[in-house]
């Protein structure tokens, strides 16, 4: 099996819901401990004065802080340190220059507080030397400014505190060397500058952490180019890639016909152990209790199944095989008297006139002389219908016929087919077939109904068989009546149910039923085509001249498994999508494999609000494909795979790993199984979601080759987006009682049933 996103992708909105629904009783690691006690600060003292209480002047961002602090006499003066940094003397200079004069205040009797400079952007050097910078200094023009504090009790002195008289402000701590400052653009002079000093450490500060060196930055001038290290500016696509995508990228694509004809080195024997209450297949070592089984429990944060786990089982190994090639080939042709009806064809020069009988005379001949010179073991018989259906003998046993009250019982017509011989191979009956096909003649009613039911009966004695059906009208006899849709609709609704059950039973007996209606006619095709549908079998239209070269693509498409059911396990945490039921647990009849069968299949996590919640961003999910099916020698077999998938929000990341042919086959695929329903609207929504993904994945990826092929499949699939009312009878979709023309019909069956191979055929073709 095939993922068409390389992970499991999960909307971000339930996403983040699910990490608050985890978070909820959790308390952050940044928060303090609950019980531990927050230190508050004594309140200041208060006013000495009842006018400045009034009106305190408010504090300004102004270098002069303490001036304005006494001014309010809502703190202390702060006392500065005498002799503490080795630069004291510049700064009380500096100050000194730019301060005017204030008055001194008379010291209080409470214990004064220590005011903490901070770094001094230069160190102070001898009268010869000028400053490293070539402005005269302004502490205006600095972040430095004072602080004030409380110093803890029993703190030493600073002042009297010596420091380490190895300890260099020449250089930061840890560099080893001089920082080369920037040229000044202004005159264009570079000078050497060294990092302005660092004030010794105190000893209460020793558990701080390092002073941080912020070095000036240039002004940058018109002529040099910007640098662009800073963080780059999302570009809109990169915001829309962040975005929950529209459609459902959690495709996954089941290719039958490869999967089924793989040879495997080593077969298991008799029933595999499984769950008994989802059926899951468990490791041999596992006991049979539902508390083992991964897919039964609500998902939690677990390891996955471990491991990618293919293994084949024989179910039944002391079941006795079949033939090598024992199928039967039936063709059951139209001989009503609307087959008489000519068309014009040039043979050379010439232009001939022939009947739509003659046109399929000569098909079917050219298909018998093939097979008995490629296939000559296979069992090729012939049924005719008009208003009597005929199953043709030849030189062993004589023909037989059915008219009038024979056709109406399906009881009665199973016992007729069982009775007839089964036909012996081509190579004893060519000549014979040969004689009934090129003796026959038009006339009559189309008895359509029993005839398909005689043929599918005498093809079910072995699975494997193919039943052809050539028609160019509407069935008009009692059983599976389809000329009456305006006129009586109880017939009509039973027809239906007869056909439906009529595909069932093919589908059950292994046999594979085609429908090829000529151009130009009509045969109710929506109704007729359930056969195909249901046996994995195809509906054609076909211009007379091409009915040789369509059969011969029937034929070819060799039945490799009957009976096949496909059964996809997932996780509680995950749903199945665009199913009758959307569980975590699915169960798909397919019938009838050809090598070129693939399926499609939906899935991802529960939008509702339900107890159960969706798998987290970054674990790990495990899905398991079990397929069980019919060998053509009849054994049945178990082929189970167990797959493990990353889980992602993350919309980019999906995009990336998207593969747009797996996609565009799904929206094929489901788009036309609810067109034939005759959901159009819902047809139509399907497809716009995935088309809007795919869109959004080939602007992600900026690839002209995914470019161009999706202009290619946008065309096929522009029925289902803008003109599926040209393929309905009453020209509208928004009614779901609305039936398809046969155009419609074979092109919406056609879709459901196409694969890889056929829509890049059909891309090729256009071209």
């Amino acid at each position: 099996m095939e993922f068409a996103c390389g992970f499991v992708y999960v909307p971000p909105a339930l996403s983040q819901k699910i990490g608050q629904k985890s978070n909820v009783n959790k308390r952050s690691a940044l928060l303090p401990p609950v019980n531990r006690i927050r230190p508050c600060r004594p309140p200041p003292p208060p006013p000495t004065n009842s006018a400045q209480a009034k009106s305190p002047k408010p504090l300004r961002p102004h270098p002069k802080v303490i001036e304005q602090l006494e001014k309010s006499k809502e703190v202390k003066k702060a006392v500065k340190s005498t002799v503490f940094y080795e630069n004291a003397e510049f700064h009380n200079k500096t100050e000194a220059s730019i301060t005017p004069p204030r008055s001194i205040t008379p010291p209080h009797t409470t214990p004064p507080r220590r005011t903490a400079l901070l770094p001094p952007h230069m160190k102070l050097s001898s009268t010869n030397q000028t400053p490293p910078y070539s402005q005269p200094f302004n502490p205006s023009s600095t972040n430095s400014q004072e602080f004030t504090y409380d110093l803890p009790k029993n703190e030493p002195d600073l002042n009297a505190s010596l420091w380490d008289p190895n300890y260099s402000y020449i250089t930061p701590e840890g560099t080893g060397g001089e920082v080369k400052l920037p040229s000044d653009t202004n005159n264009g002079q570079s000078a050497k500058a060294l990092v302005p000093p660092l004030p010794p450490r105190p000893s209460f500060m020793k558990s701080m952490p390092l002073y941080l060196v912020l070095l000036p930055t240039p002004q940058s001038s018109s002529s040099s180019p910007q640098k662009t290290d800073s963080p780059l500016i999302p570009s809109p696509t990169s915001k829309a890639d962040k975005g929950p995508l529209s459609g459902n990228p959690n495709v996954l694509l089941v290719s039958l016909g490869k999967l089924l004809s793989e040879e495997r080195g080593q077969t298991m024997q008799g029933e595999p152990t499984s769950c008994s209450q989802c059926g899951s297949v468990l490791d041999s070592g596992h006991e049979n209790l539902v508390k083992e089984c991964y897919f039964c429990r609500a998902w939690e944060p677990q390891s996955p199944v471990t491991g990618h786990r293919d293994g084949l089982f024989s179910l039944c190994p002391d079941e006795t095989p079949l033939g090598d090639d024992d199928s039967l080939l039936l063709f059951c042709i139209d001989i009503s008297g609307s087959m008489s009806i000519t068309a014009e064809m040039s043979d050379g020069e010439n232009v001939v006139h022939r009947s739509r009988l003659q046109f399929v005379q000569e098909a079917v001949l050219q298909c018998v002389q093939r097979l008995s010179q490629q296939q000559p073991d296979i069992r090729v018989g012939l049924i005719t219908f008009n208003y009597q259906v005929t199953m043709h003998g030849n030189e062993i046993f004589t023909s037989h016929s059915l008219s009038g009250p024979e056709l109406i019982e399906s009881n009665f017509l199973k016992e007729a087919a069982a009775s007839f011989p089964t036909p012996p191979p081509l190579s004893q009956t060519r000549d014979y077939l040969q004689k009934q096909v090129m003796g026959l003649s038009e006339g009559g009613t189309t008895a359509l109904g029993p005839a398909a039911l005689l043929s599918i009966a005498i093809a079910s004695r072995q699975p494997g068989s193919k039943v052809i059906i050539c028609t160019d009208g509407k069935a008009n006899t009692d059983l599976g009546n389809l000329e009456v849709e305006d006129l009586d609709a109880h017939t009509l609704l039973s027809s239906t149910i007869f056909y439906q059950e009529l595909g069932l039973y093919a589908a059950n007996q292994g046999v594979t039923v085609s429908v090829l209606s000529i151009e130009g006619t009509d045969c109710r095709l929506d109704e007729l085509g359930r056969l195909a549908d249901r046996t994995g079998g195809t509906v054609v239209i076909a211009s007379p001249n091409k009915l040789h070269s369509e059969f011969e693509n029937i034929i070819e498409n060799r039945t490799i498994a009957t009976h096949c059911t496909v059964t996809l396990l997932l996780p509680q945490s995950l749903r199945m999508r665009g199913e009758r039921e959307a569980r975590h647990k699915v169960i798909r009849e397919v019938g009838n494999v050809d090598p070129d069968t693939e399926i499609t299949l939906q899935f991802g996590a529960s939008e509702q609000d339900t107890e159960v919640l969706a798998p987290a961003s970054g674990s790990r999910v495990s899905i398991q494909l079990q397929i069980r099916y019919r060998q053509r020698r009849g054994r049945m077999m178990l082929r189970v795979i167990t797959a493990d998938r990353d889980v992602t929000d993350d919309s980019a990341a999906a995009l990336s790993s998207l593969s747009l042919a797996i996609i565009q086959l799904n929206s094929s695929q489901a788009s036309a199984a609810l067109a034939v329903r005759g959901r159009f609207l819902d047809a139509r929504r399907e497809g716009e979601l995935q088309r809007k993904l795919i869109e959004r994945a080939i602007e992600h990826n900026s690839s002209a080759e995914d470019h161009q092929i999706y202009q290619e499949w946008v065309k096929t699939m522009e029925p289902i987006y803008n003109n599926i009312h040209n393929f309905t009878r009453r020209k509208s979709v928004d009614s779901d009682s609305q039936s398809l023309t046969d155009a419609g019909a074979a092109l919406l069956y056609a879709m459901k049933h196409s694969n890889r191979k056929s829509i890049s055929l059909k891309n090729k073709q256009k071209l």
